[in-house]
C-alpha cells in the first residue's frame, strides 16, 4: 500500500491535533496509538483529500494560532488547543481556505478510524483501543484451529461442456439450492458465479471494507473498477454510484452471494405476507398484491430449507407465524445477557417475545462446529464455518454428486433464446490476463438467481427481435416493484453494561408490532437486539445525539458506552410501488461493455408510517428494560434495495402485471426459470433469506418434474 509523504512542516501539527482529539490517559494517545502510521497509508489511497483539505487546514490552524496566541498550534498549552478546535468543529472561522467544519469532521473521522479500526490497517496499535472499551473481535476460545472449508473445484472455458440440462446464473443463496437438487436428480448443471470463490483469508476482517461498514469498499465482490450502477435522479439525469455506496445497494457478489457474509436470520414469512392487498386494499400509488401462491404451499420446503441447509431455533417460539409439522434441526443459540435484560423488559410491557432463527450451527453438525460466538458476524465471513450459506452446504452436495460444473469471475451477459418462448443457452463473458474472452453454451433449461437487480439487468439486456425490451418485458413488468427493507428502532443507554459479546448478538425478537399491529398500519414488521457492533460502527451510530465525540470527554463517552448501549430495531413490509426499479442505463456500460443497471424509485409513505410506529415501540421497551436514555432511529424516503433485494421479476398468474409464473418460470417461456428474490410479491416484514431457499427447492422440484 502506498503511503503518503506528510511534510516536516504538517506532520506536526497533525501529531498535536490528533493528540487532542484523542489524548493520552490510562489509555494511549492517538499518536500513541498507531493513528499517524494509519493516517499515511490512508492519505495514499485518498490523496486529493489531504492535498485539497487536510493540508491547507492544518496550515491554516497554525496560523490562527499565531494569529490569536503568538505560538504555533504545537506550543499551546491543552484548553488552548481545544478551544481552536472547538471553534473548528462549530465552523467559526471566517476566511479559510477550506470550510473549517468540514475539515475537521474530516480529520476527526480519519483519527476515530485509526483508532478504533482494524489493526491490520495500520493504526490501533496491539487492538489496545479495543481492549480499553471491551471489544473481543475472535472467538469465545481462545486457541481457535484455523477455519476449514470445503474447496470447490473450478472449471475454465475450455473446459465447460457445449450443452448442460440446466445452467444456473449466480450461486447465492437460490442458486446453490437449485444446483443440489437439481444435480442430485441426475441433471447435468453448470453453476455461473460472477464474483470469485473467496475463502476466509481472502474476505478479510477489515472494518471500514465490509458489508456492514462500507466507507472506503467491501470485502465480496464486484471489483471497485468498471462494475458501476447509476442512479436516476429527479431531472432525468444519472448518477454513477460504485460498488461500496450505499445507493448501488450492493449484495455480496462472492460464491455463496449475500450468505458469504449474512447475518443469516432465518424466519418465515406469516401467513397474510401472501395476501396483503386482500387484507388492507392497495394504498394509493402503490403496486401492493397478493401472491398466487400462499403459505400452506410453501410450508414443506420452508420445512426443508430449515433442515437441509441447517436452521437452529425454537420452533415453540412467535406463536401465530404459521402452522410447523416439526422443529427446528438444531436448537437455539443461547440468550446473551443483553437479551436477558430485554426479556424483563418485554414481560413488563406484556409481550411475547422469543429466540431469533439463524442459519448458524448451535452444535456440531455436518462436521462443521457450533457457533464460536465471535464478535464480529454479520458483514463477515465465519471463523469456525459454522454459518450455513450456499458455498458450504448446498453448493458442496451439488459438486460431490459430479453433475455439477462451477465457473466463477464469469458473467452471462445474455440470455439467448428462440421465438420468444424458449431459451436455447447463454452468453458468457470473462477477463483473463487483461483479455476478455466470450462463449456461448447452449442448455435445456437456464435459471437465473443473480439477485433482484442483477437478475432484471440481464433479462432486460437479453433482447431480441421478438422482444426488443427485453426478456418477458412485454407488458413493461421487468424491473419494476424493487424492494428490500427499511429499518427503524431506538437505541438505549444502560447504568451498567448490557453487551456480553456473544455473538451473533441478535438473540430475541417480538412480532407484537407485526399484522393485527393495532397501530392501523399496513403489515408492520418485527422487534429485536441487533448484531454485535464494531467499534467504528458504534462512534459512527450509536452514539446519543448529544455525546461528545472527540477529547478526553469523547474518549470515555467511547469507553463508558460501548457495553451499555442497546439497540433494538427491526425491518418492516415494504408496501411495493411500480417506480422503484431497474432499468438499463442508455450511457454507462460496465468493463464489458454491458449496460449498467440503472436504479430509481422512493419508499411509499405507508412504508414510513410504519417505520415511525416500530420505533416508536423500540423505544418503549427499551425504557421497560430499564435504560436511561433512550433516542430513535427512523429510515429516509431513498429507494429500498440493498442485502434484501427483492420484486422485480414478481410471480403471478397475469402476464400483464407479474413476470413469473406462481412456479417460478417467466411467462410465456417453457424452460427460463428465476430462483432468487426477485420473484417475491411482498417482501415480508421479516429477513427474506429462509423464503428465498423455500422457494428455490419448490421450484428446482418443478423444474425436476417438468424434465
Amino acid at each position: 500500500m502506498k503511503t503518503f509523504d506528510l511534510s516536516s512542516e504538517v506532520r506536526p501539527i497533525l501529531e498535536a491535533v490528533a493528540n487532542r482529539m484523542i489524548p493520552e490517559d490510562a489509555w494511549p494517545s492517538a499518536t500513541n496509538g498507531g493513528v499517524l502510521k494509519y493516517l499515511e497509508l490512508h492519505a495514499g489511497e485518498v490523496p486529493a483529500i489531504w492535498t485539497d483539505l487536510i493540508e491547507p487546514g492544518l496550515l491554516a490552524l497554525d496560523a490562527k494560532a499565531l494569529g490569536l496566541h503568538g505560538q504555533p498550534f504545537t506550543e499551546l498549552l491543552a484548553a488552548e488547543q481545544d478551544r481552536l478546535l472547538h471553534d473548528l468543529e462549530h465552523d467559526r472561522f471566517l476566511d479559510w481556505p477550506v470550510s473549517p467544519k468540514l475539515f475537521f469532521d474530516t480529520l476527526l473521522s480519519f483519527v476515530i478510524e485509526g483508532y478504533y479500526g482494524s489493526p491490520t490497517a495500520g493504526g490501533n496499535h496491539e487492538s489496545k483501543s479495543w481492549n480499553m472499551i471491551g471489544f473481543r473481535p475472535g472467538t469465545v476460545s481462545e486457541s481457535q484451529a484455523p477455519v476449514q472449508e470445503t474447496d470447490l473445484p473450478q472449471l475454465a472455458f475450455d473446459q465447460l461442456r457445449d450443452q448442460y440440462d440446466v445452467i444456473i446464473v449466480g450461486a447465492g443463496a437460490g442458486g446453490s439450492v437449485a444446483a443440489a437438487v437439481l444435480s442430485e436428480s441426475g441433471l447435468r448443471v453448470l453453476v455461473v458465479e460472477r464474483g470469485s470463490w473467496l475463502q476466509y483469508n481472502e474476505i478479510g476482517n477489515d472494518h471500514l471494507r465490509n458489508h456492514r461498514l462500507s466507507k472506503y469498499g467491501h470485502n465480496t465482490g464486484p471489483g471497485l473498477k468498471g462494475n458501476p450502477r447509476t442512479i436516476l435522479l429527479a431531472g432525468g439525469e444519472e448518477r454513477i454510484t460504485a460498488p461500496f455506496e450505499g445507493e448501488y445497494h450492493n449484495n455480496a457478489m462472492t460464491l455463496g452471494g449475500g450468505t458469504r457474509v449474512y447475518g443469516a436470520q432465518a424466519w418465515r414469512f406469516h401467513k397474510d405476507d401472501f395476501r396483503m392487498a386482500s387484507r388492507y386494499g392497495v394504498p394509493d400509488g402503490s403496486s401492493l398484491s397478493d401472491w398466487p401462491i400462499q403459505y400452506d404451499e410453501l410450508e414443506p420446503y420452508y420445512e426443508r430449507a430449515e433442515w437441509e441447509v441447517g436452521v437452529s431455533g425454537d420452533g415453540d417460539a412467535h406463536h401465530g407465524r404459521g402452522n410447523r409439522r416439526r422443529p427446528y434441526p438444531m436448537p437455539a443459540l443461547s440468550m446473551t445477557l443483553e437479551a436477558e435484560r430485554l426479556a424483563r423488559g418485554a414481560a413488563k410491557l406484556g409481550w411475547d417475545v422469543g429466540p431469533v432463527p439463524l442459519l448458524i450451527n448451535s452444535v456440531e453438525r455436518d462436521g462443521r462446529p457450533a457457533c464460536g460466538r465471535c464478535g464480529q458476524c454479520v458483514g463477515f465471513p465465519c471463523p469456525t464455518n459454522s454459518k450455513n450459506g450456499g458455498h458450504n452446504t448446498m453448493l458442496v452436495r451439488a459438486i460431490a454428486t459430479g453433475n455439477c460444473d462451477l465457473i466463477c469471475d464469469t458473467m452471462v451477459e445474455r440470455i439467448d433464446t428462440e421465438g420468444g418462448k424458449h431459451a436455447t443457452g447463454v452468453r458468457l463473458v470473462q477477463e483473463v490476463a487483461g483479455s476478455i474472452q466470450r462463449r456461448q453454451v447452449r442448455a435445456g433449461h437456464v435459471m437465473v438467481a443473480a439477485g433482484a437487480i442483477e437478475s432484471a439487468r440481464l433479462l432486460l439486456n437479453s433482447a431480441s427481435d421478438l422482444e426488443p425490451n427485453g426478456i418477458g418485458n412485454r407488458n413493461g413488468q421487468v424491473g419494476r416493484n424493487l424492494q428490500g427493507h427499511v429499518y427503524a428502532g431506538a437505541y438505549g443507554l444502560f447504568d451498567e453494561p448490557v453487551q456480553d459479546g456473544l455473538g451473533p448478538g441478535v438473540s430475541i425478537a417480538t412480532f407484537r408490532f407485526d399484522h393485527g399491529n393495532g397501530g392501523g398500519i399496513i403489515g408492520g414488521g418485527f422487534l429485536a437486539n441487533e448484531f454485535t457492533r464494531l467499534p467504528l460502527i458504534h462512534w459512527y451510530r450509536a452514539l446519543a445525539p448529544d455525546a461528545v465525540r472527540w477529547g478526553i470527554a469523547g474518549k470515555e463517552t467511547m469507553r463508558e458506552s460501548f457495553l451499555r448501549t442497546s439497540q433494538i430495531q427491526g425491518p418492516i413490509q415494504e408496501i411495493s410501488t411500480a417506480e422503484s426499479r431497474v432499468r438499463l442505463s442508455p450511457k454507462v456500460k460496465d468493463r464489458f461493455g454491458i449496460p449498467v443497471a440503472q436504479l430509481s424509485g422512493n419508499v411509499h409513505p405507508e412504508s414510513i408510517r410504519a417505520a415511525t410506529l416500530l420505533a416508536e415501540q423500540a423505544e418503549n421497551w427499551l425504557w421497560a428494560s430499564g435504560a436511561q436514555k433512550v433516542w430513535q432511529t427512523r429510515p429516509g424516503g431513498g429507494l429500498s434495495g440493498g442485502q434484501h433485494q427483492a420484486g422485480t421479476l414478481r410471480m403471478g398468474d397475469n402476464p400483464a402485471t407479474s413476470v413469473t409464473d406462481p412456479l417460478g418460470r417467466v411467462h410465456g417461456y417453457d424452460n427460463l426459470w428465476v430462483s432468487d428474490g426477485s420473484v417475491h410479491v411482498t417482501n415480508g416484514g421479516v429477513n427474506p433469506v429462509l423464503t428465498i431457499l423455500a422457494l428455490a427447492f419448490r421450484t428446482a422440484e418443478n423444474l425436476v418434474k417438468q424434465g
